[in-house]
């Protein structure tokens, strides 16, 4: 099903936003592994959609991990450390190893889909840090193995995501701290800090844009779990005369769209079931919600068939992307093509002359379920 609201709430105010004190680049440049994800102009794939340009943000590898994750998880994992420190950030990666010394035994802990919690325990493996990690019955195989081989203790909670959240928390004490992408009230710094982390990507597309020499996007698709890379996103671009922001979620767990459609934070039932599982997020971060307002022009729904369409697209442009990490391009797809879309298509201006920016936010996390749809091993 494909459904939209069009933010009537968003302000453009340019100033209003600014990028993080101190900025994550430094830090994460200091980290074992690091590089850009690559910045990909697909132009036939443009052609073949129908926009002028189409830049994919390819975070299938990061850090020798398969997710984007990981950038927001080090800058949060960073902050949790600092902060059982009575000290300001670290702004280094070599700082940080010296204070972990300092904080052991200190276990992290969180709740996830899947990327979010890999890139926790993988912190903490470099940290010399335990960790457990909690994620929602029904987590694939695959992901499961992949927070195991981390070396993360991990615990199936009998419920969904939002529960599997409630369940990680409750661990937090003297020597455990909550190292989770989503807030809630008290709980506000360190999911701040995974979106602060996110303002890394932010920065590499800037340099990768100029680069390339492209066109900057006037249009940004940006999927939309409990919002804190919608919020990175949202605050970068709210920060000058920007682009329209289109945020995409399962229709299921659409709890940005809702909370857009009533101008509040809404929860949003489960069961949630698409295949794009790091999407099926029923509450919106609480500290996402007021950047997302204020910056995303148009929330909008994608059902799985699309889903797996842009996985298929992406692949024939060079571009292994998993379910969730499809979902942006997914976004564009019914944009343009879905008649439910007419009106804000009309709107924006959304069609040949676009130039667009999607972020493909994961690789095949799930490689049986990839090859199911694209064919053949990954």
């Amino acid at each position: 099903m494909i459904r939209y609201v069009i933010n009537e709430a968003v302000k453009r105010a340019p100033g209003e936003y600014r990028p993080p004190a101190p900025h994550p680049l430094p830090f994460h440049r200091g980290m074992p592994g690091y590089e850009p994800a690559p910045l990909v102009d697909a132009g036939e794939l443009a052609r073949q959609v129908g926009v002028g340009t189409l830049l994919v943000k390819d975070q299938s590898r990061c850090f020798g991990l398969p997710a984007f994750k990981i950038i927001g998880a080090s800058w949060a994992v960073d902050r949790a450390v600092s902060e059982r420190l009575g000290l300001p950030q670290a702004e280094t990666f070599d700082e940080l190893l010296e204070r972990a010394e300092a904080v052991r035994p200190l276990r992290l802990a969180t709740a996830t889909d899947g990327n979010h919690g890999r890139a926790v325990a993988h912190m903490a493996a470099l940290l010399g840090l335990d960790a457990t990690i909690y994620v929602p019955k029904g987590t694939v195989q695959a992901r499961i193995d992949g927070i195991e081989s981390e070396g993360a203790r991990l615990v199936v909670v009998d419920g969904s995501y939002d529960e599997t959240v409630a369940r990680a928390a409750q661990d937090a004490g003297e020597h455990c701290v909550i190292v989770s992408d989503t807030s809630w009230p008290g709980y506000t710094s360190i999911p701040g800090a995974v979106i602060d982390g996110y303002a890394t990507i932010t920065a590499e597309i800037d340099q990768q844009v100029a680069a390339l020499a492209a066109p900057p996007p006037d249009l940004v698709l940006v999927q939309s779990g409990v919002g804190a890379l919608a919020a990175a996103v949202g605050a970068h671009y709210g920060a000058a005369a920007r682009p329209v922001l289109v945020s995409v979620e399962p229709d299921d767990a659409a709890c940005t769209l809702e909370s857009l459609a009533a101008g509040k934070i809404v929860t949003v039932p489960g069961p949630h079931r698409s295949i794009m599982a790091g999407l099926n997020c029923g509450t919106l971060s609480m500290i996402a919600w007021p950047v997302i307002q204020g910056t995303f022009d148009l929330a909008i729904t994608v059902d799985d068939d699309r889903a797996r369409e842009a996985m298929r697209l992406l692949a024939g442009a060079g571009i292994v992307s998993g379910e969730s990490g499809a979902s942006g391009l997914a976004g564009l797809l019914a944009l343009l093509t879905a008649p439910e879309l007419a009106a804000p298509r009309e709107r924006f201006g959304i069609g040949a002359s676009s130039s667009v920016l999607v972020f493909s936010t994961e690789g095949a996390t799930d490689p049986d379920a990839y090859a199911q749809v694209v064919g053949g091993a990954v």
